[in-house]
C-alpha cells in the first residue's frame, strides 16, 4: 500500500534528538567501480557560463499559501575528511594517439590535443565552485553554519508519493534514461546498489558510532515518528561519501584545493555500459569470433555470460538463478535496465552477424569495430533525436544547436576540440536525478495483443535478474516498457524507491530522493539560488522571489525546512520548478541538462553525424542511420517481439498504433558491403572508394 505523508504530520520531527530507521543501500544511478579510481587531471574545472545555456519564465499568482514550522532534525553525526585509499595503484601513462577511425575503449584519444578528457577515473565539471561545510571537503552546511535539514525530512515534507500516470509516454522513457545515465557517469567508490562493503548501519539499521565507523561515512538519519520506519526501529539509511581527487594517490592536489568527486566510466555516449571502459574489461566479454560479443544460450536465445562474482554481484536466494556480466557493473539492478542492456547487447551482435554475411572477408576485429561503430551511432541518434527532446524540447534543442534540421545523408561538422566532455557534477547529481520521479514501482507484463497478464514489485527483483528468464517474461516486460505508462515527471516519488528501495526482502528500504538530496551535499554543489542566477534568473531576496518558478505551496514547504534561501539544495529547488513548456524539467534545470548534452555532443570527435573524411559514414550510410529507432531495438532483439508502435517512448494512441515489425524502418546494412576489398589494401581503410 502506499504511504501518503502529509507536510503538517511532521512538523513534530523538528524537536526531535532520537532517530529512527534505515538499510545498507543507495541510488539507483550509481554504483562501486571496478578498479580503483587514479587522477588523470590536475587542475580542477570551474566553466563559465557557455552560449548555450536556456533560460525561461514562469510565474505564479502570489495565493497565500499555509504555513510551516521548521523541519531541521538534529543528526548529531559529525562527517570526518575522507581517509586516503590504502592500496597503492598503478599510475598510468599519458596514452599514446594513433589514427584510427574507432574510438578507443576508455574515451583516450578522442580528442588528439587533450587525450585523457573523457576518459574514466577523472573529475566531474563544475558550472558554479563547489561550497562545502569546510570549503574544502565536508558536506555543505547552512549559511548560519548549522547543518541542513534532515535528508529523509526534506524528501518527506518536499516530496509527495502519488501514483500519476503519465498521458503520453511509457516506461520505455525513463528505462533509457537510465541507460544514459549509466553511460555517462558511475561515481567512485560511493554507495550502491548492491550492499556496500563500507557500513555506517547494520544490517538491521542501527548507527554505528563514529568511533567506529569509516570516515567516508555519512549516513541519513532516519527521523522519529518516520511514517514508514518507525515501526523498525531502525535509525540510518547507509550512505557513503563519493571518492575525490583528494584519496587519489596518482597526482597530489594542494591542500586548500577544494575535493572534486571522480568518475569511473567515460563520458562519452558511446556504450561503455556494453563494451566496458578498457581493453582489459572488454577483453573479458568479448568472444572474438565474428566481431560478436561473448553470451550464452539457453533455450535457443542469447543472454550476456555469466557473472562469476554472482554471490557479491547480484541478491539471488538460489545458485541456480542467472546474474550477469555486462561492460557495466549494474546491469542486473533492476528488469527494465537489464532487458535495455540486453537488448544493446544483441544488436551489437545482429549487426556482426550481418556485416559478416556481406563482408566474410573481414577479420573478427574489424567487424567488432564496426558492429560496434553502427551500434553507437544508432544509439546517438535515437538519444538525441528521439529520446532528448521528449525532456529537453525540440525547438530548445534547434535553437541551442544540440540537434539539426538535417535530410539524408548530411554532415552535422560541429566538433569543438576546445570543449570538455567531463560530465557536470550538477547534472549528474542533481538535475538528471530529478527524472527518478518517472520510475513506476509495478512492472507490467504485457501479451502480444497489449493486454497485461500480471506485473512485478520492482523492490522484489533489485539484482534479481532471473525473472527475466523466466518463461515469456523477456517478451512479456519487453513489450510493458513499450506499454505501460511512466510515472507522471513531477514532484511524486514512487513508494518502491522511497520507502523500500534495495529492501533485500526487509520490510522496508532505503529512499532514493532523500539518497539524491544527500548525494548533493556530499558533492558541495553551490545552492539551487546560486544556478538560477547562472542560469539568468533573478536571484531570489525573500521567499516570494522563488514564486517566479517555484508554486506559492512548494515554496511554503521549502520555507518551513530551510534556515535561508541560499540554503535549498540545487536537487529539491530544481525538482519543484514548473515545466518549461515543450519540455519534462523547469528552467534551471534545463538550463543545465541544455549545457550537458550540447558539451556530450561538440566535445565527441566521432560523434555519428561528422562528416569528418577519416571517421565519417558514408552520406548513404548516415542517411541509414538516421532510420533507428526504439521500435526498431525493440523489434530486432526480442525473443518473440512481432509488432510495436512506432514511436516506442510515446504511449499507443490513434497517431501511434501498434504495427506488425515489418512496417517498422530498418537501418539497410548492406551499404556496408565492402565492394573495393583488396587484399594488399589495410582492411580499416576499407571505404576508401566511396563517395563522401
Amino acid at each position: 500500500m502506499m504511504l501518503f505523508v502529509v507536510a503538517s504530520a511532521l512538523i513534530a520531527l523538528s524537536q526531535v534528538d532520537a532517530v529512527n530507521v534505515a538499510t545498507s543501500y543507495s541510488v539507483v544511478h550509481h554504483d562501486q567501480p571496478a578498479a580503483q579510481p587514479r587522477l588523470l587531471q590536475k587542475a580542477s574545472h570551474v566553466y563559465a557560463p557557455s552560449a548555450h545555456v536556456v533560460t525561461a519564465s514562469h510565474s505564479y499568482s502570489h495565493a497565500a499559501a499555509p504555513h510551516y514550522a521548521p523541519l531541521v532534525s538534529k543528526t548529531r553525526y559529525t562527517v570526518p575528511f575522507l581517509s586516503a585509499l590504502q592500496a597503492q595503484p598503478q599510475c598510468p601513462a599519458p596514452p599514446s594517439c594513433l589514427k584510427s577511425r574507432y574510438r578507443t575503449l576508455d574515451g583516450s584519444c578522442n580528442n588528439l590535443q587533450n587525450p585523457t578528457w573523457g576518459t574514466p577515473n577523472r573529475r566531474y565539471g563544475r558550472l558554479l565552485t563547489p561550497k562545502y561545510g569546510d570549503g574544502i571537503s565536508l558536506p555543505t552546511v547552512s549559511v548560519t553554519g548549522q547543518e541542513l535539514p534532515n535528508a529523509r525530512v526534506v524528501s518527506l515534507v518536499a516530496f509527495g508519493e502519488q501514483d500519476i500516470p503519465d498521458p503520453e509516454y511509457t516506461l520505455a522513457n525513463m528505462q533509457w534514461g537510465q541507460i544514459m545515465t549509466h553511460d555517462m557517469s558511475m561515481q567512485a567508490g560511493g554507495t550502491q546498489s548492491k550492499k556496500h562493503p563500507t557500513r555506517c548501519c547494520t544490517d538491521d539499521g542501527k548507527l554505528i558510532g563514529k568511533e567506529r565507523a569509516p570516515s567516508s561515512c555519512y549516513p541519513i538519519i532516519v527521523p522519529e515518528h518516520d511514517p514508514a520506519h518507525s515501526q523498525t526501529e531502525t535509525e540510518c539509511i547507509n550512505f557513503v561519501r563519493t571518492l575525490t581527487d583528494r584519496e587519489d594517490q596518482c597526482t597530489p592536489t594542494h591542500p586548500t584545493q577544494p575535493a572534486e568527486q571522480l568518475t569511473t566510466v567515460t563520458s562519452y555516449l558511446d556504450l561503455s555500459l556494453v563494451y566496458g571502459n578498457s581493453d582489459q574489461q572488454n577483453a573479458g566479454i568479448r568472444a572474438f569470433t565474428g566481431g560478436r560479443m561473448a553470451v550464452v544460450e539457453r533455450d535457443g536465445y542469447e543472454w550476456p555470460p555469466n557473472n562469476p562474482n554472482a554471490t557479491t554481484e547480484c541478491e539471488n536466494e538460489s545458485r541456480d538463478e542467472v546474474c550477469y556480466l555486462a561492460g557495466d557493473s549494474r546491469v542486473n539492478q533492476n528488469p527494465g535496465l537489464t532487458i535495455m542492456q540486453i537488448i544493446l547487447l544483441r544488436e551489437h551482435n545482429r549487426i556482426a552477424d550481418q556485416l559478416q554475411k556481406y563482408n566474410p572477408h573481414w577479420d573478427d576485429e574489424l567487424l567488432f569495430q564496426e558492429a560496434r561503430r553502427i551500434n553507437v551511432a544508432q544509439y546517438q541518434h535515437i538519444n538525441y533525436y528521439e529520446w532528448l527532446p521528449i525532456f529537453l524540447g525540440w525547438e530548445n534543442m534547434v535553437k541551442n544547436r544540440l540537434i539539426y534540421r538535417v535530410k539524408g545523408g548530411e554532415y552535422i561538422n560541429d566538433y569543438d576540440p576546445s570543449q570538455d566532455p567531463s560530465v557536470l557534477n550538477s547534472h549528474a547529481t542533481a538535475a538528471f536525478r530529478y527524472f527518478h520521479s518517472q520510475i513506476e514501482g509495478r512492472l507490467d507484463l504485457v501479451s502480444e495483443i497489449r493486454k497485461p497478464t500480471g506485473s512485478l514489485r520492482l523492490s522484489d527483483w533489485f539484482n534479481r535478474p532471473s525473472i527475466i528468464e523466466a518463461g515469456d517474461n523477456y517478451d512479456f516486460l519487453t513489450r510493458g516498457l513499450a506499454t505501460q505508462p511512466e510515472e507522471l515527471t513531477d514532484t511524486n516519488f514512487d513508494a518502491e524507491i522511497k520507502h523500500f528501495l534495495f529492501r533485500r526482502g526487509r520490510p522496508f528500504g532505503g529512499d532514493l530522493r532523500a539518497i539524491d538530496i544527500q548525494r548533493n551535499r556530499d558533492h558541495g554543489l553551490a545552492g539551487y539560488n546560486d544556478y538560477r542566477e547562472f542560469c539568468g534568473f533573478k536571484r531570489a531576496s525573500t521567499w516570494e522571489d522563488l514564486m517566479d518558478l517555484i508554486s506559492p505551496q512548494d515554496v511554503s514547504k521549502l520555507q518551513s525546512l530551510y534556515a535561508s534561501i541560499d540554503d535549498i539544495d540545487l536537487t529539491v529547488g530544481g525538482s519543484l520548478e514548473a515545466h518549461v513548456n515543450g519540455a519534462l524539467a523547469g528552467p534551471t534545470f534545463l538550463c543545465i541538462l541544455t549545457e550537458q548534452f550540447y558539451r556530450t555532443r561538440v566535445a565527441d570527435r566521432f560523434f555519428y553525424e561528422r562528416g569528418d573524411k577519416d571517421l565519417a559514414f558514408t552520406r548513404e550510410q548516415l542517411a541509414e542511420l538516421r532510420k533507428a529507432s526504439m521500435a526498431r531495438l525493440f523489434c530486432d532483439n526480442g525473443n518473440h517481439v512481432a509488432s510495436m508502435q512506432p514511436k516506442a517512448f510515446l504511449r499507443i494512441s490513434h497517431n501511434n498504433q501498434v504495427v506488425p515489425c515489418s512496417q517498422i524502418q530498418e537501418v539497410d546494412l548492406s551499404l556496408w558491403k565492402d565492394l573495393s576489398y583488396d587484399n594488399s589494401l589495410n582492411s580499416f581503410h576499407y571505404f576508401h572508394n566511396y563517395k563522401k
